[in-house]
């Protein structure tokens, strides 16, 4: 009798150790520090954090879209299905963004040229980066479109970015990131610059791509809620390191970490109207600033401002280890945590 042989498949995103430096006047600067991620196919991720936490620099490690002149260097590894972009050489990482890898930038102003009708551009990509014909391309980027939820795509095929609404402009940006069929579309801070409304529109967008064509989904934000809505996993960051990571469930009803509780702490709450005895109650503060990263304390970034910290956690790095039972998916970068507390 012939046993099958199970075949191991890889991760579609495996980012492991991965450092970041930079250049500036005052010196080389680690920006991004032993960073570890996966993303299987079809899976959405959320990273999570405070401005200058070190969200963007990481995505744009993964990229590699880091200036010449402000890269100092990259380590560590960042694998796309097992190969490993930091050494893949700068024409091949030119055709797996936009290929298999995808951005949507925070302002949709920055990825549109406003001197092109938005059809041209989307277009324009896919006979850069695939065999389509100029028809063909077309026929797909107006399919794109209409797929995006616009009620009038031949419309805005025709029309300039200034002719749009932001909540448009995000939806043809969405588009261009589809144009070449991506694996992996990374989203930096998507929804940051649209009204609530618009903002809902747009995550449920993301939920319907990922479901529809099975695209891997890797998301920046500041905003719990947006990890409450759309993500599997998540990944909270914090002075350029990952302090807590796990599925969506795991870190929201059991944060480990001080600042993953701080953070969702700050978002409001509206149970004061219902509630005649306690009345209002002044919003939950994180004390501080995020640390100088060329002078980092000696122990816990997050001790000076964390309202548990000990003495210890001041003197002593913390590692970023499983939380108990190791089961669960669930890690954090806590010495408090590391006795099972």
């Amino acid at each position: 009798m012939n046993i099958p042989s199970v075949v191991e498949t890889k991760p579609l995103l495996k980012v492991e150790h991965l450092s970041t430096k930079i250049k500036t006047p005052d010196g080389i600067l680690t920006v991004v520090e032993d960073v570890d991620l996966t993303i299987e196919k079809g899976e959405i991720m959320v990273i999570v954090g405070e401005s200058g936490s070190g969200k963007s620099m990481t995505i744009s490690s993964i990229l590699q879209l880091l200036p010449k002149h402000l890269l100092h260097s990259y380590s560590g590894k960042i694998e796309i299905e097992g190969e490993n972009l930091l050494t893949i050489g700068d024409k091949k990482m030119q055709e797996m963004r936009g290929g298999k890898i995808s951005l949507v930038a925070q302002n949709a102003m920055t990825s549109l040229d406003p001197s092109y009708r938005v059809g041209k551009q989307i277009v324009e990509i896919m006979l850069n980066k695939t065999d389509l014909s100029k028809k063909q391309a077309a026929a797909k980027a107006l399919s794109l479109l209409e797929q995006m939820g616009i009620d009038e795509p031949e419309r805005i095929f025709q029309s300039y970015p200034h002719q749009l609404s932001g909540g448009l402009r995000q939806r043809v940006v969405i588009a261009m990131s589809l144009a070449c069929s991506p694996d992996l579309i990374i989203a930096d801070e998507p929804t940051s610059a649209l009204d609530p409304t618009v903002q809902l529109q747009v995550l449920d967008l993301f939920q319907k791509i990922n479901q529809k064509f099975g695209t891997a989904i890797l998301i920046i934000t500041h905003d719990f809620g947006v990890v409450a809505r759309i993500a599997g996993k998540v990944a909270v960051m914090y002075a350029g390191q990952i302090v807590e990571k796990g599925t969506t469930k795991n870190v929201i009803f059991n944060p480990k970490h001080p600042y993953t509780q701080s953070l969702l702490k700050c978002i409001p709450s509206l149970d004061w109207i219902f509630d005649e005895g306690e009345g209002k109650k002044p919003l939950w503060q994180i004390k501080g600033e995020l640390p100088n990263l060329l002078h980092l304390p000696q122990g816990c970034r997050f001790a000076d401002r964390c309202h548990v910290a000990k003495d210890s956690c001041r003197t002593k790095k913390p590692l970023l280890k499983k939380v108990k039972p190791l089961k669960l998916d669930h890690s954090v970068r806590c010495l408090l945590t590391e006795g099972g507390n």
